[in-house]
């Protein structure tokens, strides 16, 4: 039997996320995203409720949220704010290849600390000549007795420059390319580590994305995730995980710049009547609602999959793609009904726009996860 409906649980958790939004997020979106300041305060709220440490293990101290549960809250921070979530949202990205291929002792190290006090960590595996190509990747790690010594660099990477740690994709085996690939748990502390100026982005402004330079970067052979080669396969399973968090954040996104185009259309005036009654823009606003319900359907089977254990590589991907395109074409829109005004900053609209055209990029662009469904939607070719 096919069931949509949540927990109390989930219900208490949405809600949770909704007002946190609302009263944190959505009021100080304006202020942050003209990037001239980290969302500090914020973020020591957010930690406070669990939502920076929500996918850590509950043994290691986190609040074990289920794929479900994390879908539901990215959509919600997300329409409060999609670089306010970003922030949040990429310290699970971190998170995963330590849950996943992590020891016991690793994620004690790792994660635990986590949740003792706010502190963010970075996924580290695009670089200048290996963004959609993960394969191609330069950025070496040398095993010289009991360490690997790193070298190399990495852009945009997000809370790069306020991570107390990075799982850094390298090469420990160059001949074989993507086989060898390794992934490493390194410390900001580390010697040889330099953080990059801060990137000027359209959007996600309050979230922080830096580029970062590795030298005889010194790290302990024990901070190797899983075994030397199988970097590349670490990097593709936490993709398939924390792709369907994003196409959530797309329907957050899209579903803010809905409701406000809703109420600016029942109250805007042209020819004598609202702006709402003409054909033109109501089927506008229906196609839109219609596309926002058809991609949270996407992205609750995707989240579903992955509990069950069940291949989600192709429904990670469409949920991705689709959540991601459906806030892109809704913004636009939503804008489109705002007129000029919405092209003004003394409007939402111009942000939530620049906010989507990322979601259609990180994480892997969307034309990579059109390759991934199309690859598994044809099958062998003889």
């Amino acid at each position: 039997m096919i069931d949509f409906s949540l927990t109390e649980e989930q219900k208490a958790l949405q809600e949770m996320a909704r007002e946190f939004s609302e009263k944190e997020l959505k009021p100080n979106a304006a202020k942050y995203d003209k990037g001239e300041e980290f969302p500090e305060e914020i973020m020591k709220k957010a930690f406070a409720v669990g939502f920076l440490t929500c996918t850590i293990p509950k043994e290691y101290g986190g609040g074990g949220l289920s794929d479900i549960d994390t879908i539901i809250i990215s959509e919600e921070l997300a329409a409060g704010c999609a670089g306010m979530y970003t922030t949040m949202m990429v310290n699970a990205l971190a998170y995963t290849p330590i849950i996943l291929y992590g020891t016991d002792e690793q994620k004690k190290k790792f994660l635990t600390p986590q949740t003792e006090k706010m502190l963010f960590a970075s996924f580290c595996l695009t670089e200048r000549e290996a963004g959609s190509d993960a394969g191609s990747l330069k950025t070496t790690a040398k095993k010289v007795g009991n360490e690997y010594v790193i070298n190399g660099s990495k852009c945009f990477i997000s809370n790069g420059g306020i991570a107390s740690f990075y799982v850094i994709f390298c090469l420990t085996d160059p001949e074989k390319g993507a086989r060898g690939m390794s992934a490493i748990v390194v410390p900001r502390e580390t010697p040889g580590l330099t953080v990059g100026k801060e990137e000027d982005k359209m959007g996600h402004r309050a979230s922080n994305t830096v580029e970062l330079f590795f030298e005889d970067m010194k790290v302990p052979v024990e901070n190797l995730l899983g075994r030397e080669g199988i970097g590349f396969i670490i990097a593709m399973r936490t993709l398939d995980r924390t792709r369907a968090p994003v196409g959530a954040a797309g329907i957050g996104v899209a579903r803010t710049a809905l409701e406000y185009a809703i109420e600016y259309a029942k109250t805007r005036k042209q020819f004598g009547k609202s702006i709402a009654l003409f054909q033109n823009t109501a089927f506008k606003i229906a196609q839109m609602a219609t596309e926002i319900n058809a991609a949270r359907h996407l992205v609750w089977h995707a989240a579903w999959l992955l509990e069950q254990g069940k291949p989600c590589g192709k429904e990670s991907a469409m949920a991705k793609v689709y959540g991601s395109d459906v806030a892109m074409r809704v913004t636009t829109e939503t804008l489109q009904i705002f007129g000029g005004y919405g092209y003004m900053k003394d409007y939402p609209m111009e942000k939530l726009m620049r906010d989507a055209k990322l979601l259609q990029i990180y994480e892997g662009t969307n034309e990579i996860q059109r390759l991934v469904i199309s690859k598994e939607a044809i099958g062998p070719i003889k």
